[in-house]
Formats: structure tokens, sequence, C-alpha cells
């Protein structure tokens, strides 16, 4: 049995959350994401929605290790606010997780402690309103293969528990496969013993 730990936590749904402090309002919006051009695009659509807010901060995870990780203050105090919303993600132990947290102010400063403490809140809000969920990190492969080959390709695809995401059948089969990190070993070594290209 392979070691490799391959499985991490996320977020099924979008979340909401909420802070308010001497007439500041903190809105904290959690969302499952998997790409950056996916983080950009949501980003682009919660400035636009609350384009009358003072402040859009945000702090993102990706993948099993959190690596990449982005975070950003929007204008507040160097580390107010986009480290408070990164480390409730490190703290839950959360990847795949884009927190953005939007602020009207409320005339009266907070103060550096007080940004802290309102970004840090709103985000645990949000998070705490989400359904937590176990992801399993993987690898895409294209696998491609001749006719005569397909028996032994789905018979190593239904043995090990693998649906194919794309296929494609001309004048060779090519069939794109994600497999579990703890499984490609094995999984190379299966096609390798029927023959099989993997790219």
């Amino acid at each position: 049995m392979n070691a490799i730990s391959d499985t991490y936590r996320s977020i099924a749904a979008p979340a909401r959350g909420i802070y308010k402090e001497l007439g500041s309002k903190f809105l904290a919006f959690a969302y499952p994401v998997e790409t950056e051009e996916e983080i950009k695009n949501i980003l682009a659509a919660v400035r636009k929605e609350y384009f009358d807010a003072r402040h859009h901060c945000y702090a993102w995870r990706l993948g099993l290790t959190g690596e990449p990780f982005r975070m950003n203050d929007d204008g507040e105090p160097s580390s107010t606010a986009g480290r408070p919303i990164h480390g409730q993600l490190l703290s839950q132990g959360l990847s795949d997780v884009l927190v953005v947290v939007v602020r009207y102010f409320g005339g009266v400063k907070l103060g550096v402690p007080g940004l802290i403490r309102a970004y840090r809140t709103a985000t645990q809000d949000a998070l705490a309103n989400a359904e937590i969920v176990e992801k399993v990190a993987g690898e895409r492969f294209t696998v491609t293969f001749g006719y005569l080959q397909m028996n032994d390709v789905m018979k190593v695809l239904k043995d090990m528990g693998i649906t194919p995401l794309k296929q494609d059948f001309d004048l060779d089969c090519r069939m794109e496969v994600r497999v579990r990190l703890s499984q490609i070993e094995d999984f190379r070594k299966q096609l390798a013993f029927c023959q099989i290209n993997l790219k």
C-alpha cells in the first residue's frame, strides 16, 4: 500500500459571513476554486457587484499543499486584511478556497488590531457556514491506444475505480483520465504491462 497522503480539506459550495464593528461592515465570501483563472473571474465579479465598497481584500490557497497562495490587503494597512484571511485558511487546513472580504467603511477607524480582528472574524463566520469536504489530489493523463487494446484499458480503469473525463475514438483511441496521487505509480505499471502510451 502506498503511503502517499493525497487528500485535503476544501469547501463544497460558496458560503457567506459578516462582521460589524463601529459602523463598518465586513462581508465575507468563501468560494471553492481550482484555478487562478477562476479566482480572477470571481474577484472581478465581486468587485463589480460591490463596486461601492471601500476595500475588497482576499486570500486563497490551491492544491494539496496549499501552494500557490496569495493574500491582498487592497489598500488596508499592510498585513491587516489578507494575512488574517489567509491565517484562517491555514488554521482550518483548507485549500482550493478563495475568501474575499468586502468592507464598507463606517466612518470610525478601527486601528490595526481592530482590522485584523474584523477580517479574521468575518472569514471565520463564512467558513463556519461552509460545508467542509475532503478532496483527493490527482493528476490528469492522456491515454492513447488502439482499438484492440480497448478491453485492457477499460479493465485497468474499472479495477482502479477511474472514470474517464474525456473520450475520443478516432483512428486511435484517446482518453483523458484523472488519477489520484497514491495510485499513479500503480496506474503507470498496469498500462506499461499492457503496452499502452501515457502522456
